[in-house]
């Protein structure tokens, strides 16, 4: 919904500015998490000059993934980008090994590996070669995996906790992102866009920021309380499931036999790899959410 809400925005008004977007999203979690913190709704720590070291290296994860991201997106095809996206998976599977010392079974690693499968197999017609949009795709994939694992890393509610990832990430980025914004040019079509004057277009400029703390909240709660490989593997069952509904609506998906089948696969090994961790293959052990504990009940 999120998704398709932000794409009708874009296409139908025409709004030329994603990055200023997400410092609207940004925004919206900042004021969001801070009024709930003053509310003690929930809890997560003060200002010290120890959180930018506890949170370190996810900001400037967020910028890599960000510039590369953008980079990638211009020099690929969308099927091709798909595709060498998908490796985000594996990677964090392997950063998951490696950094948070997890090990997963074969049928897990099978799962995975079918879900690359299938995303090469449904854009088999369009494997067009760019070696410069392959090294920014893949330095994509790197970034994104490793902002998983290390957001994972430093979700301990001793630490930062879930909300304090959130809220601190995001104050930390606003301002570089908003550098971003006008080096680029974004921010001043955003602010020469002839629509701000719309009602319409101001009410769903708002409800796009909300929705998209919504869905950062989702992904962070997601591997809170599973892992990040689960989230990495949720968000390709997302984009095939959204393949599916541009085949009924919207007028987007051009169908062929190939693609067909790739996505087919892709929906298998998503679907397998979530019946696997369902049915226990891979025990997490659920943390306890002491952010949302009342502070008289912690002492």
């Amino acid at each position: 919904m999120i998704i398709m809400k932000n794409s009708n925005k874009r296409k139908i008004l025409r709004f030329p500015s994603p990055i200023f977007l997400g410092i609207g999203q940004m925004a919206a979690t900042i004021m969001i998490l801070y009024i709930s913190k003053l509310n003690k709704i929930i809890h997560f720590p003060d200002f010290d000059k120890k959180i930018p070291v506890k949170l370190f290296p996810l900001p400037l994860l967020y910028v890599g993934n960000h510039i590369s991201g953008l980079s990638s997106t211009s020099k690929l095809s969308l099927p091709m980008f798909t595709v060498l996206r998908k490796f985000t998976i594996p990677l964090t599977l392997l950063l998951e090994t490696i950094i948070l010392g997890k090990q997963y079974s074969l049928n897990i690693i099978v799962s995975v590996f079918t879900i690359v499968l299938g995303a090469f197999i449904a854009a088999g017609s369009d494997l067009a070669f760019n070696l410069e949009g392959y090294i920014f795709v893949f330095l994509n994939d790197i970034f994104t995996a490793a902002n998983g694992v290390y957001t994972k890393q430093k979700m301990d509610p001793k630490e930062l906790g879930k909300y304090g990832v959130l809220f601190y990430n995001a104050c930390f980025m606003i301002i570089p992102t908003l550098v971003i914004s006008v080096s680029t040019g974004d921010l001043r079509q955003a602010t020469e866009f002839s629509e701000w004057k719309n009602v319409l277009f101001i009410i769903q400029f708002l409800l796009s920021c909300f929705l998209g703390f919504l869905l950062m909240y989702s992904t962070v709660l997601c591997s809170y309380y599973n892992s990040a490989l689960t989230t990495a593997v949720v968000g390709a069952i997302k984009n095939v499931s959204i393949a599916y509904i541009g085949m009924l609506v919207g007028g987007d998906y051009i169908f062929s036999v190939l693609n067909f089948v790739g996505l087919n696969i892709c929906m298998a090994g998503g679907l397998r790899y979530s019946c696997l961790t369902l049915s226990g293959q891979l025990s997490p052990k659920q943390p306890a959410d002491e952010e949302n504990t009342p502070l008289d009940l912690k002492s």
